[in-house]
């Protein structure tokens, strides 16, 4: 047994008890509730960054000279069951013409480019094509399967009006494309904590009513409800496979993991032992929660954040190509695991 076994049973017993035993039992599966272990087969990553042409060059880490390779060895164990392993042959073959879509900020695009990277090799032939706004598609000739990025980090209708950058928190006027989806991923969360520079809107409208100031967890809240809204009325469940990425972690705060002499995530090789992360939750878990438990026909939760809480080695730090990013994950890397979450839930249907 490797000493990063030994490690992870030691804190395994101190966390869960000696006659809390984990059950195997599906009904006691959590998807989202786990640890990260060290994979002893060779089997992860899954591919090589340095060979796949969808990464944005932020994101490459290996490429852009991150000399350890360590955070690329772990493999996510959820409690009660284990994942399926990601079959890109087979996710294509059952996806046959379908169109895959991620709607929401940055961090969906990570998952997008995970998502991408895992079904390419150099013989499956492809087209590409990049929008001005941002948004990417990616087509896979073979099985007819489209995969899309779709930039929109509030879902809700951001404009310009003559008082300013006004975020519309009751208007979603842009949602016809994502109706087109058969699997539909959306995302939220990151551009509503913008502040200074990064800072993306100057007003609140609600209806006639328009806000300078308001809690950002209110505007979130009501843009969500929103959405939620929006989805109840024109996505078709029997259609549409229908997902919410929850909240991915940050690491900014050495304090937040109780290494209150550390500044940020740069140079951090190794994740969180165990099934707990000691810093505080993100007030935005419980509104995506409320939100998505009062809909008609709820989005099924990625509910990624203790799996990326548990990951403070796994972002690019100083070797994003420019400014130290502690927010977006190294491709390969954590969110292939998001995929694989997913692939595994699909592979129910």
């Amino acid at each position: 047994m490797s000493v990063w076994n030994v490690c992870f049973l030691f804190v395994y017993v101190l966390t869960m008890g000696g006659d809390h035993g984990v059950d195997a039992d599906e009904n006691k599966c959590d998807l989202f509730r786990g640890r990260w272990v060290w994979d002893e087969s060779g089997s992860y990553p899954m591919y090589k960054g340095s060979e796949c042409p969808f990464i944005n060059p932020g994101l490459n880490c290996q490429r852009n000279g991150r000399p350890d390779t360590m955070y690329l060895n772990f493999t996510w164990q959820p409690h009660g069951c284990s994942l399926s392993r990601f079959d890109a042959e087979n996710f294509l073959r059952r996806n046959k013409g379908k169109k895959i879509m991620f709607v929401g900020d940055s961090l969906s695009s990570n998952q997008f480019q995970s998502l991408a990277c895992l079904l390419y090799y150099p013989a499956r032939r492809y087209s590409r094509s990049i929008t001005r706004q941002g948004s990417s598609f990616i087509y896979f000739y073979d099985h007819g399967v489209t995969i899309i990025y779709m930039k929109n980090g509030f879902l809700v209708d951001l404009v310009m009006e003559k008082q300013g950058r006004v975020l519309k928190l009751d208007s979603i006027s842009r949602g016809i494309r994502w109706q087109e989806a058969d699997i539909l991923i959306f995302n939220s969360y990151h551009w509503w904590i913008h502040d200074g520079a990064f800072k993306s809107w100057d007003y609140y409208r609600v209806g006639e009513n328009l806000y300078k100031e308001m809690p950002v967890m209110d505007a979130y809240r009501i843009a969500l409800t929103t959405w939620a809204k929006w989805a109840d009325s024109n996505i078709n469940p029997k259609k549409t496979r229908f997902f919410f990425q929850g909240v991915s972690a940050f690491h900014y705060e050495g304090r937040d993991w109780g290494a209150p002499n550390t500044g940020n995530c740069n140079g951090e090789t190794e994740p969180i032992l165990g099934f707990m992360y000691p810093g505080k939750k993100y007030e935005a878990e419980q509104v995506i929660k409320d939100v998505i438990s009062k809909m008609e026909n709820p989005a099924y939760l990625l509910d990624i954040t203790l799996l990326t809480q548990l990951r403070k080695d796994g972002h690019p730090s100083k070797y994003a190509g420019g400014m130290m990013d502690c927010s977006h994950w190294c491709l390969a890397g954590v969110p292939d695991t998001w995929n694989q979450i997913l692939y595994t839930i699909l592979l129910k249907d």
